[in-house]
């Protein structure tokens, strides 16, 4: 009983490291997202992009503090979130949102001025801060809330990058800013602002997961090919063909592997044969088994 009662306690400890590194990582991501907004977007009066820009754009006009506009249109949408895609989802969406009520609600008087006067670097810098606090967020299966939601619940079924549907739905919100702000150059400044956030969110989500198709040209290549196999745990398909310099029957080994594996493998191949040529492309998107999922 005691021995059983042991187990259970030491099997709970990695999950429960597992989710407190989630939320930690989450939370500095949150941070750096207000921080875009506080230092850079909110003192140039930029408007960004989601129900935070919506929220900006409510603060301009009518001073009311963004972290209430923010909250109270989130509510709805984390109900439907909650909904479709599970109550993980719910959980971590609302602790991102309630933190960034919170967060938002830090008067603005603090910083009445931007750190930097000129207001493209204000968009450009406030988007690269913005997309990884949202990568950060996104990382750990959460959501910033407001379009995010909207892009994770499309992203679940349709094989669209975050950042593409998250830039659609902010052209309207950013476009139909100018009706209330009346000032053409702070809406293209926060169309800047979007494009970097998109452009910045997909660099960080594809990088870790970001692929290479290699082929390897070698007289070796069984011992490659078994290498890659067994030790490296990736698959690889051997293609006959012909050089036609030489008109020799040539062994081809084709594989895919993640770009940070990629080191590993030329030195394993260096090793096995120092003359073997290899050719690496990138690949936009891998699915199937030991990659990512396809979706419907």
């Amino acid at each position: 009983m005691a021995l059983n009662l042991q187990k259970m306690v030491q099997s709970k400890k990695p999950k429960l490291q597992s989710v407190i590194k989630d939320y930690v990582i989450m939370l500095v991501g949150l941070i750096l997202y207000v921080l875009s907004w506080t230092l850079f977007l909110v003192p140039a009066k930029i408007t960004g992009g989601g129900i935070s820009g919506l929220a900006a754009v409510i603060f301009y006009s009518t001073k009311i503090p963004i972290g209430f506009t923010f909250f109270l249109i989130n509510i709805v949408l984390v109900s439907i979130a909650i909904k479709v895609l599970g109550a993980s989802f719910g959980v971590k969406t609302i602790f991102s949102m309630v933190v960034l009520s919170l967060l938002f609600t830090i008067p603005q008087d603090f910083f009445p001025k931007s750190i930097i006067e000129d207001n493209f670097l204000s968009a450009v810098l406030g988007g690269m801060m913005g997309g990884v606090g949202i990568g950060l967020v996104f990382s750990r299966g959460g959501s910033t809330g407001g379009t995010d939601i909207i892009a994770m619940i499309i992203n679940k079924y349709r094989n669209i990058s975050p950042g593409r549907i998250i830039m659609y739905c902010d052209v309207i919100i950013i476009g139909s800013s100018y009706f209330l702000v009346h000032s053409l150059d702070k809406m293209v400044y926060g169309f800047v602002s979007m494009a970097v956030v998109s452009y910045t969110l997909d660099s960080f989500l594809s990088g870790s997961n970001a692929s290479a198709q290699i082929f390897i040209f070698s007289p070796k290549y069984e011992e490659i090919a078994d290498f890659i196999n067994s030790e490296f745990g990736r698959g690889v398909t051997a293609l006959n063909g012909t050089g036609w310099y030489t008109q020799n029957d040539v062994t081809v080994l084709m594989t895919i592997v993640r770009k940070k594996e990629t080191s590993i493998l030329f030195r394993k191949v260096k090793e096995i044969d120092p003359d073997a040529f290899i050719s690496m492309a990138s690949v936009m998107g891998v699915y199937g088994q030991g990659f990512d999922k396809i979706k419907g």
